[in-house]
This record gives C-alpha cells, sequence and structure tokens, in this order.
C-alpha cells in the first residue's frame, strides 16, 4: 500500500509491453474502431498530400513545356480510394499478427507489406485507364495499343512501379507505427484502469480486514468482564449480556460501512464503555459528549481501539480511580478526536499494541498524509490519545444502528 506511482505503474507498463499474443488479439478486435478512424484520417492526409505535390509538379514541369510525367490528380484520386481498403485490411491483419515471436511473425509482416505495396503502380495505371487518360495521354491517342513485353521491360514502368512501391512502403510503415502506437497506448491505459480498479478493491479489503480485528478483540474482553460478574452479581451480569448483543448488532452494522456518523460512532463508544463501568463500577469513571457535535463522518470503529486501550492499560497497575475522557472538537476544516485516560504514576502506560496500530494504519490507508494519530502521556499525568483528520461534512448514507431494546 505505499508503494509509488512509479512502482504501481511498473507492472501495468509491463503487462502492456509483454502481453501474450492469445490474449491480445481479442483486445485487438475489441478496440479496433478507434484505429480505423485514426488510419482512416491518416491515409486521407496521405491521399490529399500525394495530389497536391504531384499536380504541383506536374505544373511545374508544364511552364517548361515537359508534359505527361505525373498522373493526373482525378486517377490519383481513384488510386487511393481503390487501396483504401486494402491498407486497411492489411493493417488490421498487421495488428492481429503482432511481433512475437519475431521469427515467426516478420516473414508475416514483410508479406503484408508486399501485399499493399505491389499493387500500388498498377492500381494508378487503371485509374489513368478509368479516367481515360494514360499519363496525360488523350483518349483518341490510347487506339493505337498496348506496348509490347520487350518494350514494356524496356520502357519507364519497371523503374516506375519500383519508385511507387517504395513510397508506398514508406507510408506503410509509417502507418505501422502509428497505428502500434495508439494500440500500445490503449493497452497502456487499459492496463492502468485495471490496476487502479484492482488498487481500490484491494483497499477495501484491506479495510475490511482492519475492521474485522476489530470484532474478535472488544468481544474477548467483554466476555472477560461478563465473566467476572457472573459469579458474584447473576443480574447484573444478564444485563450486561442484553448491553453486549446491542454492542454487537452495532458492531456488525459498523463493520459493513467504511464511514459512519460521528454521533453514532459516539454512542457506540458509550455503550461500550457503560459495560466496563458496570465491572468497575467503583474505580472507572466516563465522560463522552452527547451534544454540540459537528455533523462530521469518521472512519466506522475508529475509537474503539483507542477507548478499549484506555480501559485496558488505565486500570493496570493501580488501584486508584480512572477518569477516561473523549473530546469532539473542530478545527477549521480538521477534526480533532481526543480519549484521555488516567494512568498510574509510575507506569509507562498504552503501549503500541494491535488496537492503536490498527488506528495509524486506517487512518493512513483512508486519508494519507492528511490525517495523523499520536498517543502519550501529558504533562498533567493523563494518557492522550489523539486523532486529527479532516472535517467530512457529507459522507455515505447507510442503514443506522438498531435502537438498544427496552
Amino acid at each position: 500500500m505505499n508503494a509509488s506511482p512509479l512502482e504501481r505503474l511498473a507492472p501495468s507498463l509491463a503487462a502492456a509491453i509483454t502481453r501474450p499474443q492469445g490474449a491480445a488479439a481479442p483486445a485487438a478486435r475489441a478496440n479496433f474502431r478507434p484505429i480505423l478512424y485514426l488510419l482512416s484520417a491518416f491515409w486521407v492526409y496521405v491521399a490529399l498530400s500525394n495530389i497536391m505535390y504531384a499536380s504541383n509538379m506536374q505544373a511545374s514541369l508544364s511552364s517548361m513545356k515537359v508534359e505527361h510525367i505525373f498522373a493526373p490528380a482525378d486517377a490519383r484520386l481513384l488510386q487511393h480510394l481503390m487501396l483504401y481498403p486494402l491498407f486497411i485490411f492489411c493493417m488490421w491483419r498487421s495488428l492481429q499478427t503482432g511481433w512475437q515471436p519475431l521469427w515467426r511473425t516478420l516473414p508475416l509482416q514483410v508479406a503484408l507489406a508486399l501485399l499493399f505495396v505491389v499493387p500500388a503502380s498498377p492500381v494508378l495505371m487503371l485509374g489513368e485507364v478509368l479516367t481515360m487518360k494514360w499519363y496525360g495521354v488523350p483518349a483518341h491517342e490510347m487506339g493505337k495499343g498496348w506496348p509490347t513485353w520487350d518494350e514494356f521491360l524496356g520502357g519507364p514502368e519497371i523503374p516506375t512501379w519500383i519508385a511507387s512501391a517504395t513510397t508506398f512502403l514508406v507510408t506503410y510503415c509509417f502507418g505501422i507505427a502509428l497505428m502500434m502506437g495508439f494500440a500500445f497506448y490503449q493497452r497502456l491505459r487499459d492496463a492502468q484502469l485495471r490496476s487502479a480498479a484492482l488498487e481500490r478493491e484491494l483497499t477495501s479489503a484491506h479495510l475490511q480486514a482492519l475492521r474485522m480485528q476489530l470484532s474478535p478483540h472488544t468481544l474477548f474482553n467483554l466476555l472477560h468482564t461478563i465473566r467476572g460478574q457472573i459469579s458474584w452479581d447473576p443480574p447484573a451480569a444478564q444485563a450486561m449480556v442484553v448491553q453486549l448483543g446491542d454492542l454487537l448488532r452495532r458492531l456488525l452494522s459498523a463493520g459493513e460501512r467504511e464511514f459512519t456518523r460521528l454521533a453514532d460512532e459516539l454512542q457506540f463508544v458509550t455503550l461500550y464503555l457503560e459495560l466496563q463501568q458496570k465491572r468497575f463500577a467503583d474505580r472507572l469513571s466516563i465522560s463522552v459528549p452527547r451534544g454540540g457535535l459537528p455533523r462530521a463522518w469518521v472512519p466506522s470503529l475508529i475509537l474503539q481501539p483507542l477507548v478499549e486501550n484506555a480501559v485496558v492499560h488505565g486500570l493496570a497497575g493501580h488501584e486508584a480511580p480512572v477518569d477516561i475522557s473523549v473530546a469532539v472538537s473542530a478545527d477549521g476544516e480538521t477534526l480533532v478526536l481526543r480519549v484521555l485516560n488516567t494512568i498510574a504514576p509510575e507506569k509507562a502506560a498504552g503501549r503500541i499494541g494491535i488496537g492503536l496500530a490498527n488506528v495509524r494504519e486506517r487512518l493512513a490507508v483512508q486519508f494519507g498524509e492528511r490525517a495523523s494519530f499520536s498517543a502519550g502521556p501529558t504533562a498533567s499525568g493523563l494518557w492522550q490519545a489523539e486523532i486529527r483528520m479532516p472535517l467530512l461534512r457529507d459522507g455515505p448514507e447507510g442503514p443506522r444502528p438498531e435502537p438498544p431494546p427496552r
């Protein structure tokens, strides 16, 4: 839970890079639509730039009385329209093929590139035929017939074909880089979203485990309290069993929620302290605020370990009366919760046990550096446990604890 953002990102980045091909293919099929839009925009740019370049170059050559070098714009437009489905197919198949292992995928990738670049020049010729122009030759001159095989091999068609394939190979490589970069971004983003969701679930499970730690610990101490009453005051023990049942209902209700109202939290604390007071009536006095409380929300059961620690360590080591008081105050946007108890003068009370460590860890998980917890003796001889946390004026609504039976 204390990993840095870079450490949390590293597994996601590694998963995005080394995703197995069997798992990458379904993801690629599911996420190809945005890639299709991106490749379509790229192909429109390629078509427009190609047409504008050829038209400008032919216009410059025509001013020098050099004609029929670049194919006309309408033939080039048809060329790019006819190559577009082939371009998209090769890109899609390339994404499906992937690049791992390289010894097996590289020949397939090269074959897809050749499948796209080799027809580029013949498709341009087809566009010229469909527009009734052959490198700018008027339609009435096209009836002279097709060149012979020797004339074709010795003419400019083969070098033009190679030049066209080379040009479109560069375009294809740019398209591959664009597509793979965007696909990598998609996988990285999805991995980050999954990582964030898993981290939220882990945090929730961690908090749930921390809250559940309190239930057996609290129950164990309360059962020992009642056990001490049974032998010499059965009616009091029976009343305490009823109160314990109510306490357990509230405990279960609070354990299902991450936050609870401050007033409900203090009611739970009051019920617990009253149970302890019945056993130590001659030694224990309690003070819990009931009115004038800030309308705030606090983590469920956050005060329980503090008051339990106050009872256990306050009564230990001496026979003098013990006062336990809970104080609540708001300092701007900070809520301050204090639990104070008297201790034996010579006793170093309040060791950091499971309960206080639980409080510190829960505050760190839920608020980070915005909350703090301190515990130690004061100058007046009291033991003080203090929580400082953000003042949460609004919180999740949840079922209120059931009222105690009358």
